[in-house]
């Protein structure tokens, strides 16, 4: 019986139909843009999104030959607001969770409620990336649109009510819009009293994982899947991401490398201290039912890896396309196998958590006239490492502990990277056979919503195959300790001086 996942990024979707053993049968992506033409502004065409999702959707049921596949869930980007009319057509671009053009009604929602405060309440603290922020933006931009607008949704309930399904929002996308209650699980009256909106402006919130409609007629001949194909609510990528490589328990994390990286765990309370605040953590519901949900984030993920290639990897270009080979295979082969004897702080766009400093800069520290462009790239390596250290060691002193890691995204295809991780998190670290994690942990949910799961562990102890395991050199893990000490004096000695630059 195949399960179907459709994951909706930023700049491009996939649709994957697994078996139940999670085995993937077909994948299908296509890319979309992202409209960035004043400061700020990141804006995107929903509709044309949608089309691009139901191509991915129908090749990958051709594909599979899988007309039979019972149910469908949803993983999404966070943040990203639509309003619609009540046939659920976009009447304005998406608003993404990157357009940070809503920091002054962030700045607002600070003062109103107090920033400290209004986590407490959310769990969100006061951030232009917040939807509740965005739906401000919305009304002062285009007035006329608010009005008419039936519904603000995100792109969860979009692709859910374009399906088929009731205007409804799952608890991980309700959650992390700043507007919901996080104790009661209900959008706060007063919120949104105070900010002049009306609560029911947002689709009803449901737990992820159920069943909420079923295909429209119409769509079942177009995409070639059965009539009574279950639409199931789905989550944030993020969470969803976390299901798919196994963190459905408390001291489980997963690191996801691609453009950005980002590391998550999930919990079992809600955890909304100080040290939590402090360090930027979001806490939200998990997809899993009585379980909540934080990452970490590094804006410099994979991106400052291809910085270096394409500023210095003129040679590794040219031998990967002689030899046949990814690039980035042949930039590892060339890795020095000790550790760099310089250091690269890696912030290219700013530092991310735990410090949040949007003024940080990079920089390659202890040059020598014997320095070689490849320990340059080791060094740049393992400054993403000691970011993941660093967000590891703020969330032991919130109270979380992570003892066990899962590498998902395009990193994890880096032996090299992965005992670069291993020794400097000190920590063993796998990988998983499924690398479609998010699409992945959309068809549990699916799965187990109709049945062929009797609970989410048991989805993910049927599907979740680990593959490989990195475990940390405990010569190599004493010296990364002592270099990461060193790291974060040098990122705090450089943080007066970087806004000159």
């Amino acid at each position: 019986m195949p399960l179907t996942g459709l994951d909706l990024g930023t700049t491009g979707c996939k649709a994957v139909v697994f078996d139940p053993d999670g085995r993937m049968r077909a994948r299908a992506f296509r890319e979309y843009g992202v409209v960035c033409d004043a400061p700020a502004k990141a804006e995107q065409d929903a509709e044309q999104v949608w089309a691009l999702a139901k191509d991915a959707l129908r090749e990958a049921v051709a594909t599979s030959g899988a007309r039979d596949a019972r149910a469908l869930s949803v993983s999404v980007q966070g943040d990203a607001i639509i309003p619609v009319d009540r046939e659920f057509r976009a009447l304005h671009p998406a608003i993404l969770g990157m357009d940070y053009r809503s920091a002054p009604q962030a700045r607002r929602c600070a003062e109103l409620f107090g920033e400290f405060e209004l986590f407490q309440r959310t769990g969100m603290r006061p951030h232009p990336i917040n939807s509740l922020t965005k739906v401000l933006l919305l009304r002062e931009l285009a007035p006329a649109v608010f009005e008419q607008a039936w519904k603000i949704v995100t792109y969860a309930d979009f692709i859910l009510g374009k399906l088929g399904a009731d205007a409804v929002m799952d608890w991980t996308m309700a959650s992390r819009t700043m507007a919901l209650d996080l104790a009661a699980g209900e959008w706060s009256r007063e919120i949104h009293e105070r900010l002049g909106l009306r609560a029911d402006l947002w689709s009803r919130v449901v737990p992820s994982g159920q069943v909420v409609g079923t295909l429209r007629p119409a769509l079942a001949n177009e995409l070639g899947l059965r009539r009574d194909l279950a639409l199931v609510t789905g989550g944030h990528d993020q969470t969803c991401a976390a299901l798919g490589a196994g963190v459905v328990r408390p001291g489980r994390g997963v690191v996801s490398t691609g453009t950005a990286e980002v590391l998550s765990t999930a919990f079992d309370r809600p955890v909304l201290s100080r040290a939590m605040f402090d360090g930027f953590y979001p806490c939200y519901r998990h997809v899993k039912d009585g379980m909540f949900f934080t990452f970490g984030l590094n804006h410099s993920g994979g991106i400052a890896l291809r910085w270096w290639r394409d500023q210095f990897g003129a040679a590794e270009l040219a031998e990967a396309q002689a030899r046949g080979l990814d690039p980035y295979t042949v930039i590892d082969e060339h890795l020095p196998v000790e550790p760099a004897p310089v250091l690269v702080l890696p912030h290219f766009t700013g530092r991310g958590t735990p410090t949040c400093d949007l003024t940080a800069r990079g920089v390659i520290a202890g040059l020598t006239l014997g320095t070689t462009r490849h320990e340059v790239a080791k060094a740049l390596l393992e400054g993403l490492c000691f970011e993941l250290r660093a967000n590891l060691e703020a969330w032991q002193s919130a109270g979380l502990h992570v003892t066990e890691l899962v590498a998902v995204g395009g990193g994890a295809k880096s032996a090299r990277w992965l005992q670069l991780k291993a020794d400097v998190l000190d920590r063993p670290i796998r990988t998983l056979r499924c690398h479609e994690a998010a699409c992945l942990g959309a068809a549990l949910l699916a799965g187990t919503a109709i049945g062929v799961y009797r609970a989410l562990d048991e989805a993910v102890a049927a599907t979740v195959v680990p593959d490989r395991e990195y475990v940390p050199s405990p010569n190599r893990a004493a010296h990364y300790r002592e270099r990461a000490a060193l790291y974060e004096q040098l990122a705090a000695a450089l943080r007066p001086l970087n806004p000159r630059f």
